[in-house]
């Protein structure tokens, strides 16, 4: 079985950068998969606006109220938190406990298993092969949903850092085997920047199944953090029971209602990642470089010793993602950004493996 991710993030490190003697205002960070037109100038000026001396809503009110405007759901189905990662911890809060059953579609992010693993509990997985093209065996996974009851089942769609894109009616079946005592948490992290992505929030509908949304990476507020969860009333009052209070701070609240006034942004920055991700697609296969297809903002690329080559392009201005946590020590993941960065990526890949 291979080995579950565990909890490493992309993003500059600058620890690691000064003890290499690198300038992080110099490079160019690829590792991290956000909106590649970075923060928006109206986001920036509403957190400039924000008064630090006041407490913040603790329950949000003005955001649920216009993402419930927005995604045409009752606010009461509606939880922000301190990034996706924070409402991840309180599902397992909520749905586990020791020993309890998880269930895992893996190589995936890390949280999740880290979620299981802070309160004892056991993870089952379905295994994604690179012989089988990174795509898990769904009859199998679904049987052994169903065999094992697992209480909480998290799927990333699209999966990070695989890239791949279950259909609705593939994510219909893998609810169906969770069934009444089990929830599914549809982690939609990076579903803003698929093209052609299909409606999830009929789903919860079904009554067992969460939808987790990352404003994080929509809008590129990493510093800020702001997620979203949205579920059937029950789950949510339970869930938003365990929240400190005053997670959300107002400054990333702020940058959230300004977020949802800029409609075109998104639209924009998926046209950005189809033009840059079909570049980088082709430049690396020209290098030699097997590309794992992806519906997502990043791509997922074999080159050998994925530690080895990042830290030669950390030298060369340029970071990726070292997919060794996700048990994929031969690969690496590159966010999509700009054209002219992706440019700036291709050479510096292209000038280190002429080296090796």
């Amino acid at each position: 079985m291979s080995p579950m991710a565990i909890d490493i993030h992309g993003g500059l490190d600058p620890v690691e950068l000064r003890s290499l003697g690198i300038d992080p205002a110099r490079m160019v960070d690829f590792s991290a998969s956000i909106n590649p037109l970075g923060t928006p100038a109206v986001v920036r000026k509403a957190v400039a606006s924000v008064d630090y001396a006041a407490y913040p809503d603790r329950r949000c009110h003005a955001l649920r109220q216009a993402l419930s405007e927005r995604l045409e759901v009752q606010p009461g189905q509606i939880l922000v938190g301190n990034g996706s990662t924070e409402l991840i911890h309180l599902l397992a809060r909520v749905c586990l406990g020791r020993n309890v059953q998880a269930f895992l579609f893996i190589p995936t992010f890390g949280e999740y298993e880290a979620s299981c693993r802070a309160i004892g509990a056991a993870a089952s997985v379905a295994v994604a092969a690179e012989a089988a093209g990174f795509r898990w065996d769904l009859d199998r996974a679904r049987e052994d949903i169903r065999v094992q009851h697992p209480r909480l089942v998290f799927l990333c769609n699209p999966n990070n850092p695989t890239g791949a894109y279950l259909s609705r009616a593939e994510v219909e079946e893998i609810a169906r085997a969770v069934g009444d005592n089990g929830l599914l948490v549809l982690d939609e992290a990076y579903v803003s920047f698929t093209e052609g992505a299909w409606d999830s929030r009929p789903l919860l509908g079904l009554g067992n199944v969460v939808l987790l949304r990352s404003m994080t990476k929509d809008y590129a507020l990493a510093g800020l953090r702001l997620g979203y969860m949205l579920a059937p009333p029950p789950i949510l009052e339970k869930t938003s029971g365990l929240q400190p209070s005053w997670s959300v701070n107002g400054a990333a609240q702020a940058a959230g209602l300004a977020a949802l006034e800029t409609r075109s942004y998104l639209d924009r920055a998926r046209e950005i990642v189809k033009e840059s991700r079909a570049y980088l697609e082709r430049e690396f296969s020209a290098l030699g470089l097997a590309v794992v297809p992806s519906a997502a903002n990043f791509l997922l690329v074999k080159v050998g010793d994925a530690a080895s080559l990042r830290l030669k392009l950390l030298r060369k201005g340029v970071c990726v993602r070292d997919c060794t946590s996700f048990g994929l020590p031969q690969h690496i993941r590159v966010g999509v950004r700009k054209l002219g960065e992706c440019r700036r990526l291709v050479a510096a890949v292209e000038e280190a493996l002429a080296h090796e």
